[in-house]
């Protein structure tokens, strides 16, 4: 960052994806500069060309996940539990100090709405295992319904933020708020299961009311 108020460079890996693009939209929309990162970097960026930018702010970019990674201040993981491990181990020299932002919903298909916890006991939990001590893991945006990010309609949504330190937790706090979401502190990184588990439980409340990406909201806090 040139200077303390200057918005951090955002790379989201898996950039391409409906998570990770919805949230690249509103992201580079809020004015922070945008780096999608994705296993072709010619897809990346196109993907990056199409996204809009207020007046004066930069031009997203587009780059493989490793380069993004590198390129990034705050990286943020938007992959399937599936390749979680792998695109992290691509990922692991380019993040070294860095605050990483796992979003990953250990989903087993075909039954993705019961509750199937790794060993781990979470996906974010087994992000900072193979990450390691030196890299800052945050766990947040399991339960928006990533289509809803795709348009310029409100999303009535809260996002559970997860992390063992609260300043890392401020900060992802402020990406939220800056996508259009309110972020709520809910405590460390071991908490992160209660998200990643909820997950499954909306995916089941859709199917049951024929819902459109049923949210959360917590209340009696300020802002409720």
């Amino acid at each position: 960052m040139s200077n303390s108020t200057a918005k951090p460079t955002i790379a989201i890996i898996g950039g391409t994806g409906l998570l990770g693009s919805g949230l690249a939209r509103r992201l580079a929309g809020a004015g922070y500069p945008v780096v999608l990162g994705s296993r072709s970097a010619d897809k990346a960026k196109e993907a990056a060309r199409l996204l809009a930018v207020p007046a004066g702010s930069a031009a997203p970019r587009g780059a493989t996940n490793a380069e993004a990674a590198g390129i990034g201040e705050i990286v943020i993981v938007t992959v399937p539990w599936q390749t979680q491990g792998a695109i992290l181990e691509e990922i692991a020299s380019r993040v070294a100090g860095k605050l990483v932002v796992d979003t990953t919903v250990p989903l087993v298909p075909p039954k993705v709405a019961r509750v199937q916890l790794p060993p781990e006991t979470s996906a974010a939990l087994a992000a900072q295992k193979r990450l390691g001590s030196g890299v800052r893991v945050v766990a947040a945006f399991h339960n928006v319904a990533a289509h809803k990010l795709q348009k310029d309609a409100p999303v009535d949504c809260d996002v559970l933020v997860f992390g063992d330190e609260p300043r890392d937790r401020e900060a992802v706090i402020a990406l939220a708020d800056a996508v259009g979401l309110r972020g709520v502190h809910a405590g460390p990184l071991a908490n992160s299961v209660a998200a990643e588990a909820l997950t499954s439980v909306l995916i089941g409340i859709n199917r049951a009311y024929k819902a459109d990406g049923a949210g959360i909201r917590i209340t009696g806090i300020a802002g409720s």
